[in-house]
Formats: structure tokens, sequence, C-alpha cells
């Protein structure tokens, strides 16, 4: 792997942890890893499971060889093309828009355009079953957390902390900054696959009006869930 080499822990006895040093080296490793297994050319891995700042393989059939071979491996650059795309029909409401537009140094609509601007890409997904942490915002656009979280942010509320978007799949705390809402059903246990955003898929925003969410949000779904069969 270019640059520093990661770091592999052994987890258990069928478990290896790579420390990787930044959130783009992780999502890098990440797709190789999914292209090494498409291409037969991974070993035998039960699950891959990436994190802000690590991967960890699961069920690994020969974890010592495994280990050894880690920190040789050539990684690129993040292919930015690389991976399904999802569409996020929102309708641009949120309570923090105007904060969000403030801290960027631009106005409301001008905040709008960059979001929906942007490619961002599923780094890892946690919180809660469904949730995706989203990258692809330049690094000058990072927001913080609210210095005090909300007890009950609604479903479907987009929001942003830190470098990463996210959409909230049901209501909980939190304490992300909101800037719009959108209809999209993020999981559903009922569907195959359940989450609708998993690591590695590609994701943009759209500004739609309130019906035209709900339409677009169902065609998106039923895409989604297609696609992935």
């Amino acid at each position: 792997m270019t640059g520093v080499a990661p770091r592999v822990l052994r987890v258990g006895e069928r478990a290896l942890l790579v420390e990787l040093g930044s959130g783009e080296r992780t999502e890098a490793f990440h797709a190789e890893l999914l292209r090494r297994r498409a291409a037969g050319a991974l070993p035998a891995v039960r699950e891959i499971v990436p994190a802000a700042r690590t991967v960890l393989l699961d069920g690994v059939a020969d974890p010592d060889r495994l280990a050894a071979e880690l920190p040789g491996w050539e990684v690129g650059p993040l292919h930015a093309r690389a991976g399904r795309t999802v569409e996020l029909p929102v309708r641009y409401d949120g309570p923090d828009l105007a904060e969000v537009a403030a801290l960027w140094g631009v106005s409301a609509e001008e905040a709008v355009r960059i979001h929906t601007a942007a490619e961002f890409r599923v780094a890892f997904c946690g919180f809660a079953p469904g949730f995706g942490y989203l990258t692809g915002l330049d690094e000058r656009y990072e927001v913080p957390r609210r210095a005090t979280p909300r007890t009950a942010v609604p479903a479907g509320s987009v929001a942003l902390a830190g470098p990463y978007t996210g959409v909230y799949p049901r209501s909980s705390p939190g304490g992300w900054q909101l800037i719009g809402t959108t209809d999209a059903v993020l999981w559903d246990a009922s569907r195959e696959p359940a989450a609708l955003l998993a690591p590695g898929t590609r994701v943009r925003f759209t500004a739609v009006d309130a019906p035209a969410a709900r339409d677009a949000a169902g065609a998106t779904a039923r895409v989604a869930a297609e696609g992935a069969r």
C-alpha cells in the first residue's frame, strides 16, 4: 500500500482489524477489498466492515496469511465513479440551513447549490440501522455539531457534522446540523437489502418540492432495491 503501511491486528481467531491513517485511505482500502473479492483475488472473508479509520475483516479463512499480505498491497486512490448510485430527493427546509450557510459564508440558496453539486460516497455505516456516513464535501464546508443536541430528530432529516453528510433513517436524538428532509426510506427490514445505503454507494442529492420529493423517493427506493439484486 502506498504511504504508511496499514497496521493489522488480530481480533479473536478469525478476524483482522486493519488500521488506516485517514478516512480517505480507509475508503480506498475498502474499495480495493471489494474489487479483489469481486475478481476472486481475495482469500475467503465472510464480512468486510469499514469504519472511520479502520476496516474489520471477519470470518477470515487464513488470518495469518492475509495479515502478512495486507501491508504490502498497492492501493491506488479511490476511483470517484466506483459503486452504484442512489439519488435522494430533498426538500431543503431544515431548521439549521441558514446557520450552515452563514458558517460557509454564502446564502441559503448557494448552500443548497453546493450540497447538490457534490458527489457523495458512503464511507461507512453506523449509529443506527441504515445510517450512512457520506463523504464528498470539500473540507472547507465542514461544520461543527450543535452545542446542544436535539432530543428528537425526525426521520428523513438530511444533516451535516464535521466532514460528513447523513440522513436519519428513523427519529432519534441527534446533534447534527439539519439542512433538509427526504421521504426516501433508508431502512426497511422487509426490503432486500434492508439498507438503502451501503458502504461504497455513491449518492447524489437533488432539490425538489414536497410532492416531487415523495414521488421521487419511492422511485429511488425501488430502483435501488432492483439494482442490488
